[in-house]
């Protein structure tokens, strides 16, 4: 490949990226706004968070469509078509007067969103050549580490100094930009066969996948009545069933079970679910923590949070080499290990700990958690061949936002279950937070059996570590 085109294609992957950010950062900025939203719609705040359902549950029904889409009418088409309508329905948002109005918006954005992240990263993978993807998936990984921490306080500035609609009105230029963009510089792919569409499968999966997600969602509101979560969840899991079974028999299924067969897809879809949904509730549960556990204010709390955004940024420059060095297994391992022990690690913390200590561990927990994330992400797509990667590209995205979306819920949940062990209700102590992340490292650990099952050289092509290599290069002995 070209010098010119790698250029190019990191353009294209920064593109891609912006678009992630601004999709993400917009999915976490508005819990901050509920608030001061409800009173403009005067209605109650838990009312108004079924727009942040809603949005979610438009993406988890629409994005398994999304590769059928690109390869019908072209990713970069689809990609711009989907900025549009998501910059469309951000101002919609902006301008909402009335609770109805804002989820008809929210449920807009997520069709945009849920063409707008798997095309795009089809795009990215479509486009790059192995040895480089590291450092394209370390671009697109970013935003979704990065919103989380940084949109709680992004939120809290807007709406203290601004008004809450302009939250969705940012989104206007940064839109306009990744669109013009786009336009110009991304790729037009298309399938060179037109495959029929499977509209069984997208009803069968589209229920199954809304009734999992809306469950668990439910099993995170502190105020739910766990007998409706447990049904709807009990619903998803046989309608899953039978979709799978439509979707091994279909010709042309609306979500491509292939990409499991490949040994390291399936290790970072089981693994890198678990270790995502853990990594998603440290917003959730170290803010809560910091502020209902150890009595800090607000702004405190929100300045230390930002130390695990630190340690995901000073990462990145050495993701490469490491990989490169150890490769994808012990690397994923190690790392792996390290991630659960700084999630342990917050069991440990008392109102009583040095600042510098918690930030400490704080950095600690974003630096592992970025070696992992990227790790995931790159060896993922690493065997995939290119005429399996828009398939593979929807399901993937569809089980990260799924296990993103869930770690909200696990943290609560995690929460609940330490409260019941601790035999109170009520406000949450802070020896309940310390179980509930000992809890979670658990769970976080548990995704290191599947990286243990990979091989040595998994993923060689795209690390360039070959332990075969290595071994021949090292001393016979003197002769």
């Amino acid at each position: 490949m070209s010098e010119r085109f790698f250029k190019r294609s990191t353009v294209v992957a920064l593109i891609v990226a912006g678009a992630f950010f601004m999709e993400y950062i917009d999915s976490t900025v508005i819990a901050t706004a509920l608030p001061m939203m409800a009173r403009t719609f005067h209605a109650n705040p838990v009312a108004l968070s079924i727009g942040l359902t809603a949005y979610l549950l438009t993406l988890v029904v629409f994005i398994p469509v999304s590769s059928w889409i690109a390869d019908r009418f072209g990713t970069r088409s689809v990609f711009t078509s989907a900025m549009t309508v998501f910059t469309l329905a951000s101002v919609l948002c902006g301008l909402s007067e009335g609770v109805g109005e804002f989820v008809a918006a929210r449920v807009l954005q997520g069709i945009g969103g849920a063409m707008m992240v798997p095309v795009g990263r089809m795009v990215v993978l479509r486009t790059t050549e192995k040895k480089d993807l590291i450092s394209a998936i370390a671009l697109l990984t970013w935003p979704a580490l990065a919103a989380p921490i940084l949109g709680p306080p992004l939120g809290g500035l807007i709406c203290t100094y601004w008004s809450w609609r302009w939250i969705f009105l940012l989104n206007v230029p940064l839109g306009l930009a990744g669109i013009l963009a786009a336009l110009k510089l991304m790729p037009n792919i298309r399938a060179e066969e037109r495959r029929p569409f499977d509209p069984l499968g997208f009803l069968m999966t589209g229920s199954a996948l809304a009734c999992v997600m809306y469950g668990v969602d439910r099993i995170g509101n502190v105020g739910s009545i766990w007998s409706l979560p447990t049904f709807l969840l009990m619903a998803g899991v046989v309608l899953g069933m039978a979709s799978v079974r439509h979707l091994r028999r279909h010709p042309t299924p609306v979500i491509d079970l292939w990409p499991m067969r490949v040994p390291t897809f399936a290790a970072t879809t089981w693994g890198g679910s678990l270790f995502r949904m853990t990594i998603s509730s440290a917003p959730f549960l170290m803010p809560l923590m910091l502020q209902v556990g150890f009595g800090m204010s607000a702004l405190t709390s929100g300045g230390l949070t930002l130390w695990i955004f630190i340690g995901n940024f000073g990462m990145k420059a050495v993701t490469t080499p490491i990989l490169k060095r150890f490769g994808f297994r012990t690397t994923l391992v190690v790392n792996g290990a390290a991630t659960a022990i700084s999630i342990l690690a917050c069991s440990f913390l008392f109102p009583s700990t040095p600042t510098w200590i918690l930030a400490a561990v704080l950095c600690f927990g974003g630096l592992c958690r970025s070696m992992q994330f990227t790790a995931i992400s790159s060896l993922s797509y690493a065997d995939i061949p290119p005429d399996r990667m828009s398939g593979a590209s929807s399901f993937g995205s569809l089980i990260q936002q799924m296990s993103l979306g869930m770690g909200v819920a696990a943290g609560a949940l995690a929460l609940h279950i330490a409260m019941a062990f601790h035999g109170h209700a009520g406000e949450p102590l802070t020896a309940d937070f310390q179980l509930a992340f000992a809890l979670l490292a658990v769970v976080a650990a548990l995704g290191l059996i599947s990286f243990l099952r990979l091989d040595p050289s998994a993923g060689a092509d795209v690390s360039g570590h070959r332990p075969e290599e290595r071994r021949g290069r090292q001393p016979t002995g003197a002769g």
